[in-house]
């Protein structure tokens, strides 16, 4: 059995998504595991990670707008220390998720045809989020 663990920065442009699909794949191809699974954490309480259609850019736009919905901006939380977008961040991060476990096989993650790894970014102003990506498997 072998391991690896790598972290990556991923430098954000303030709300919306970051495809970390080809650096986690780059990163995962030069560690010699080929079947196993691949685990990444999001070390952030206001961004997240998602696997979603990677194709049409329509999809993330519609999903930005449904998480502005689900968790509106507004004077309604206790918790606004660091503005506005504070506390809807924290929520839709719930939404999003902290962690993805994907299988590998031949070296390769097994995402779909149209899936891709994103970064959720849930706040507006730009952030270098850290996400922690290990897997374990064998060669």
């Amino acid at each position: 059995m072998q391991q690896a663990q790598t972290t990556f920065t991923i430098p954000t442009n303030g709300t919306g998504f970051t495809d970390l699909t080809p650096q986690v794949a780059r990163w995962l191809a030069g560690t010699g595991i080929a079947t196993g699974l691949v685990s990444l954490l999001c070390r952030h309480t206001s961004a997240g990670l998602l696997i979603t259609e990677n194709a049409s850019p329509a999809v993330r736009r519609d999903l930005a707008r449904w998480l502005a919905r689900l968790a509106p901006e507004g004077s309604g939380y206790e918790h606004d220390e660091e503005g506005p977008d504070d506390m809807p961040a924290h929520l839709r991060s719930l939404l999003t998720g902290p962690s993805l476990t994907i299988p590998v096989a031949d070296g390769r993650m097994l995402l779909g045809t149209w899936q891709g790894l994103y970064l959720a970014e849930h706040r507006h102003a730009p952030h270098r989020r850290q996400v922690v990506a290990h897997v374990v498997g064998e060669g």
